[in-house]
């Protein structure tokens, strides 16, 4: 048997779901008997047969994956209840399997997938998607490339009509329904705390998710971004939202400005000192990128990111 056919038959067997008690399915996908799938491939010892053997990966793999899972979607896990949350996962790596080196990729087609079964959200099904976006915002945050920033002499002598202002790859811009983002907070400050007090976190948690899916839905608009090497979730106002999103889609600096105030209930002679306050501040945090100089020019990645 070729390498490459072994690695393959391997993965199948060992990415094949498990039983609901959590143990490795009698049959094959291709309805064989997986004890005579494994016996081609996986030889017995004097304590295990090969079917045992292989049942060994078979339930670390699906216990790693969906503990990796968990991990990357507390939120989720909180809107939706264990149980559900659990089965969905369970749906979802079936359907969209590892297919990476690493298991931060586990989640990277979760809002896709969900937007296709939504009944597996049950009715909550715009406030799970809201919050599976902010969650991957967030990892995509924590280790996003980050190119050099920009600084003030970059912008001499630029003319605004022609100038298009990249924002750092690490910025995610997110126009949500619900407030997720303060509820993600506190999920994750209550899993922080002692396990004597789980019962009480629980109960409270329920009751804040119960609180925010009763809400009327409205939007949110919020950018999730790094700075000292943390993860910050920040809301924007309509026009922040609107001018930062047509300047990462390519637009001209006046363009973008021009999108932001149509239909703003800003007056105008208020709007020069408030797109000032504005670039200011998204040039203090560091979110444009410095025209490159050298086609591969970036900064590292962070060892360590908190949300916070």
């Amino acid at each position: 048997m070729k390498l490459l056919n072994l690695q393959r038959r391997m993965a199948r067997a060992v990415m094949t779901p498990l039983t609901p008690s959590e143990r490795m399915r009698p049959v094959a996908p291709n309805g064989r008997p997986m004890r005579v799938v494994a016996a081609q491939f996986i030889k017995p010892n004097d304590r295990l047969t090969s079917f045992e053997r292989l049942e060994i990966y078979n339930r670390q793999y699906w216990f790693r994956v969906l503990s990796g899972f968990a991990e990357d979607f507390p939120g989720l896990r909180a809107v939706l209840g264990e149980r559900r949350f659990d089965a969905l996962a369970k749906a979802y790596l079936q359907d969209c399997p590892s297919r990476s080196f690493t298991l931060r990729n586990l989640g990277s087609r979760l809002e896709h997938w969900l937007r296709k079964h939504p009944s597996w959200a049950g009715s909550r099904k715009d406030l799970a998607i809201d919050m599976v976006r902010l969650e991957w915002a967030d990892i995509e945050a924590f280790d996003g490339q980050a190119a050099p920033a920009l600084k003030p002499d970059d912008l001499a002598g630029l003319n605004p009509a022609k100038l298009r202002l990249r924002l750092q790859p690490y910025v995610q811009l997110l126009d949500l329904h619900y407030p997720v983002d303060d509820l993600l907070l506190e999920v994750r400050s209550d899993e922080d705390t002692d396990f004597a007090s789980n019962a009480f976190n629980e109960r409270r948690k329920h009751k804040r998710v119960q609180a925010v899916a009763r809400l009327h839905p409205s939007a949110v608009f919020l950018a999730v971004h790094r700075l000292d090497f943390s993860v910050y979730f920040r809301r924007l106002n309509r026009e922040e939202f609107i001018i930062l999103t047509e300047l990462r889609d390519g637009k001209t600096l006046n363009r973008a400005i021009d999108a932001g105030f149509r239909k703003s209930s800003i007056p105008v002679a208020e709007r020069p000192s408030h797109v000032q306050k504005l670039f200011h501040t998204w040039a203090a945090l560091g979110w444009f990128c410095r025209p490159a100089q050298n086609p591969g020019e970036a900064q590292g990645q962070p060892d360590k990111v908190e949300a916070s």
